[in-house]
């Protein structure tokens, strides 16, 4: 009685088991796959050649049919769920022929980099990856817009029945072929290119190669053409900025036409490979953003110059004020502009990682190597970068501004981005980096006011007369036009030594250049009159024989000493 339930228990366990067990395999096939109960009946039995098991073997076999042209073949690999068997059999080839042509012209498809596995599980040894491990019952193929809506193409795992699981395009992706045609199909002129011309040679098919070089030769010469025509014109307007202007921008502007009507072919009347028109289209919007951002940099060029013409020659403190800050934040637009260029085109290139992932480049596997290559060898420019766009913003100087810089006068003549260009007081420019001039102490004698108090010194005999001096001094100081606020002028002894005194006089003056010269005219014309006039006031030497002589102020004695 025993024995037999035991044996009873055991069945019962088993039993359940069994069914949670099915239970589990069922709800877990059920996610890694989608159940069908037919598949593609209209288009009758796949050839053997065609192996569906693994993402990878799907799509090489339907690059191996496409490229022998085999369409009924390549139609086994769509799934053609939302069509009637009739309309497989007469849509299925033509569907296949154009989901090549939008593979080969709109994104390539690297067939190396899909799953080998059945079940399409993520791969990822380092773990970094939440899906690591995980099977997958559907992964995107490719991303497209056309008419400014985005489809996905994509490859799922059906399985029908307990028969083997495949891999095929799903049905969302089947009913935009179309739509992704329209956009990415071959042009009208395509059809009159022999079919010996469509077989592939290397990235591109034979008359690409033909192809390309004339489309590039015809719009070079188109953009000579516009060169030509912008000298021309050139020689209409008038002479000056707006001449000058037209001629900087010939190269931009051709470069600009240039690029817009070959993005326009590309667009309109003919269609290359996905690698042909990536490449084309990053150089074209390179050279596009370009040329855009030479022409500005041209027009603030010129404002530029022509607001130097207005200053009258050389930026100066001199100049006004408000003169000087426009310059200096003419300055800045042009760094600004070139800033916005680079990083415009920056930012498009590396957006176009298809482009590198085409041409067997890992943009991913290399990011780091570049980042620390960039950063040790563009310190000193980022720094000089950096420093530019602070002195722009903060404004310690300005064009214009004299500054006094180790020990030299000197006005700023551009705040460019790695470097200041100085013009010294004997006109020499000194080129200075702009961390190197941001980390030192200078002096901005034009921050505020450019007038500066002067000084001159005198040594004289104890016996000059210093009223009349003073009075000498005030006369010269008067008559100098660059001494101002004469209500400020001072001379007084301010030291003394042995038989002689020191006498110093302070001026003003409207800047320090020409305080320097203020300086050097009135103490000449103080020379000049001490040497005409009064010359025992220069210090003399005392050259002592006898010290009793000098103490006793004669020059006898009773031993022959003199004193001078």
């Amino acid at each position: 009685m025993d024995s037999w339930r035991r044996w009873l228990l055991a069945a019962t366990i088993g039993l359940v088991s069994s069914l949670c067990l099915a239970q589990a395999q069922e709800e877990g096939g059920e996610k890694d796959w989608y159940p069908l109960d037919s598949l593609n009946t209209g288009l009758g039995q796949a050839p053997e050649s065609v192996s569906l098991r693994t993402p990878r073997e799907s799509m090489r076999s339907f690059r191996d049919m496409t490229d022998r042209s085999d369409f009924e073949a390549a139609a086994h690999i769509l799934n053609l769920a939302d069509l009637t068997p009739a309309e497989q059999r007469e849509r299925g080839a033509e569907l296949a022929r154009q989901l090549s042509e939008i593979f080969q012209r709109g994104e390539s498809i690297r067939i190396s980099r899909l799953s080998g596995r059945q079940d399409a599980v993520v791969e990822d040894p380092t773990g970094k990856s939440p899906y690591a491990g995980e099977p997958r019952r559907d992964i995107e193929l490719a991303s497209l817009e056309a008419d400014g809506d985005a489809y996905d193409i994509r490859l799922g795992r059906y399985r029908v029945g307990e028969e083997e699981p495949v891999w095929l395009i799903m049905p969302e992706s089947v009913a935009a072929i179309p739509a992704l045609y329209e956009e990415y199909g071959p042009a009208a002129f395509e059809r009159h290119i022999p079919d010996s011309l469509k077989k592939p040679f290397g990235l591109l098919r034979i008359w690409e190669w033909i192809a390309i070089p004339l489309v590039l030769l015809a719009v070079g010469l188109i953009g000579k053409g516009v060169y030509r025509l912008i000298e021309v014109m050139t020689r209409w307007l008038p002479s000056g900025s707006p001449s000058i202007f037209a001629t900087q921008i010939r190269g931009p502007v051709a470069l600009i036409v240039m690029s817009l009507l070959t993005q326009a072919l590309l667009d309109y009347v003919v269609s290359f490979s996905a690698v042909a028109t990536t490449t084309m289209r990053v150089v074209l919007i390179a050279i596009l953003a370009w040329g855009t951002g030479a022409v500005a940099l041209r027009l603030v060029d010129t404002m530029m110059l022509k607001m130097t013409r207005r200053l009258a020659g050389q930026i100066d403190d001199s100049k006004p004020k408000d003169d000087r800050k426009l310059l200096t934040t003419l300055y800045a637009v042009r760094r600004i502009i070139i800033l916005i260029m680079v990083t415009a085109v920056t930012i498009y290139v590396l957006g176009q990682i298809q482009l590198f992932e085409t041409l067997g480049l890992s943009i991913l596997a290399s990011a780091s190597v570049l980042a620390v290559l960039v950063g040790v060898a563009g310190q000193a420019v980022l720094g000089n970068i950096l420093s530019s766009f602070q002195l722009s913003l903060a404004k310690p100087i300005r064009v214009g501004d004299l500054v006094m810089f180790e020990g030299q006068w000197c006005y700023v003549e551009g705040i460019f981005y790695t470097h200041i260009r100085l013009r010294l007081w004997n006109e020499r420019r000194l080129i200075v980096p702009v961390t190197y001039f941001a980390s030192k102490a200078f002096e901005n004698l034009s921050a505020k006011s450019t007038k500066e108090y002067r000084s001159l010194t005198l040594t004289l005999h104890l016996s000059a007369d210093i009223a009349l001096l003073r009075e000498k001094f005030l006369e010269f100081a008067k008559a100098e036009d660059n001494v101002i606020e004469h209500h400020k002028l001072l001379c007084a002894v301010t030291d003394q030594t042995g038989p002689a005194q020191t006498v110093t006089c302070y001026l003003m003056t409207v800047d320090p250049l020409s305080g320097w010269a203020a300086e050097v005219s009135v103490r000449e014309k103080l020379l000049t009159f001490i040497r005409d006039n009064h010359p025992e006031w220069w210090p003399r030497e005392v050259v002592v024989i006898s010290h009793r002589d000098v103490a006793r102020g004669h020059a006898t004695g009773d031993d022959g000493e003199m004193s001078q």
